[in-house]
């Protein structure tokens, strides 16, 4: 099942999608911007159209012109509100990513095999950046979404930047994701750990355990015993954590820069990136997307809520240290940090988050962990396990959709368009986009927007991606 990166990133959704926080900066009107107002880049639209694209009477939809082409022949459509804001406050942003090493950094070779082959993809796309990959990167596809709340800036600068803290974040862990014959080292510079490998997993009493490690305070100088059973880290759980770091990096940046650059509201953030055969889906916010596989409706994003037990006990440790007693760390690790790590990088998880990233050990580090044991594990959707047809498509859409559309009623209108579309039309998914949202705007009557059954219609801005999945089953 599909990765469902809740993006479990309070500061992001708190401060950065309501705008606001205590230390709220001053309007910033005398201040540069940071960005211009833009749509998507991808439209390829000029001044004047984007200008005209902004008629709250007309609203026009915007679609991809014929001579332009998305990732995976992916369909998208937008529409500004109705006047509750002069501008459209959504942002999109969908790149082909070649993620390499930092320069500088020291290289090690792959060993997951790979093959070259000739593209199957819409207009050979990707052929040059794939065979690249396979000797100095990693290939991703990125899609996102952005709806600005209380002003356009904070998502425009997200559309901007947001892929770039993503690249950052997997550089650190290239060389890991491209070594997929062996599991992620718990410490950098330990040998990994090998699946089946005996000896991996030792086990001990709590007792045991909460003798602690040896240089650990108070602790005995006896051999330092590991944690129970050692965690085996998968690697989409790096994914997953270098996702959600990203999110916290882009969240600090817009709070840090909102001081010298006027950076209007705050946004929600939606992403879908294709990553080693796999989808993963971050959100933080009211955005939403589904899969549609053969008329079934799969669910892959959820509002931000913490997800289970150990995200509000850690969320607790961090807000209130003086209840851990200066005796355990809300902060979890695969197994009990041992005095001889401090100082090196080992895998961690806080309370927001699900996936795992490494952090550079400290003192405070050595105590108990408040949570051990393991937790729910993470659902990936693995897309190259299924064979999807043409009409198989994952839908991305910010809440203008949702406010007025169910699941159900978005499966159907996608599912019914493109049964009546030829199979071998590329352009079949940006109509597709367009119904949609034609849909959920409606037709202007004299009480308003209207949609089926005389429903009222969205007014707000309204968002929306359609991405073929037949095309993930194509990539090597």
């Amino acid at each position: 099942m599909l990765t469902r990166v809740k993006s479990a990133v309070a500061s992001f959704v708190g401060g950065i999608m309501a705008g606001s926080s205590d230390g709220e900066q001053p309007s910033g009107a005398e201040l540069p911007h940071k960005f211009p107002y833009i749509r998507p880049a991808f439209l390829g639209l000029s001044p004047d159209e984007i200008e005209c694209s902004a008629d709250h009477i007309a609203r026009p939809i915007l679609i991809l012109k014929e001579t332009k082409r998305l990732p995976w022949a992916t369909g998208y459509a937008e529409v500004i509100n109705a006047g509750k804001s002069a501008l459209n406050e959504d942002q999109a942003c969908c790149e082909v990513i070649m993620v390499k090493k930092k320069p500088g950094a020291p290289s090690t070779p792959s060993k997951t095999p790979t093959a070259k082959r000739r593209s199957s993809l819409p207009n050979g796309e990707g052929l040059g950046l794939r065979e690249s990959s396979e000797s100095e990167g990693l290939l991703i596809h990125y899609w996102a979404l952005f709806d600005g709340h209380a002003g356009s800036g904070a998502a425009v600068m997200a559309s901007k930047l947001l892929q770039q803290h993503i690249i950052e974040q997997l550089q650190d862990i290239l060389d890991i994701l491209r070594n997929l014959g062996s599991l992620p080292p718990t410490v950098l510079g330990e040998e990994p750990n090998h699946p089946g490998t005996p000896g991996t997993n030792r086990t001990l009493t709590r007792a045991a355990s909460l003798r602690g490690a040896a240089g650990a305070p108070g602790s005995p100088s006896t051999p330092p015993p590991r944690f129970f059973t050692e965690k085996k880290i998968q690697h989409e759980s790096l994914v997953i954590g270098a996702l959600e770091n990203a999110f916290k990096d882009m969240d600090s940046q817009i709070e840090r820069e909102k001081a010298v650059y006027n950076i209007s509201g705050g946004c929600t953030a939606l992403v879908v990136a294709f990553i080693l055969g796999k989808l993963y889906v971050a959100n933080a916010g009211d955005s939403r997307a589904i899969i549609i596989r053969n008329g079934e409706i799969i669910p892959v994003s959820a509002e931000f809520t913490p997800e289970s037990e150990r995200q509000r006990l850690q969320f607790l440790g961090f807000m209130q240290p003086h209840l851990l007693g200066g005796e355990f760390t809300h902060l979890e690790f695969p197994r009990r940090v041992q005095r001889k790590e401090v100082g090196k990088k080992m895998l961690y998880r806080d309370f927001t988050m699900t996936g795992w990233a490494y952090k550079t050990i400290e003192d405070e580090d050595l105590r108990f962990p408040l949570i051990y044991g393991e937790g729910k594990k993470v659902r990936v959707y693995n897309l190259t396990q299924y064979e999807h047809g043409a009409d198989d498509v994952l839908v991305m859409g910010t809440d203008g959709l949702w406010d007025v559309l169910s699941n159900e009623e978005v499966s159907e209108s996608v599912t019914s368009f493109l049964a009546n579309c030829d199979p071998d039309d590329l352009h079949r998914y940006t109509m597709a986009a367009q119904d949609l949202v034609m849909r959920a705007r409606g037709v202007l009557r004299d009480r308003g927007w209207r949609i089926t059954n005389d429903r009222l219609g969205s007014g707000d801005d309204i968002s929306v991606y359609i991405i073929p999945l037949m095309y993930g089953n194509r990539q090597p």
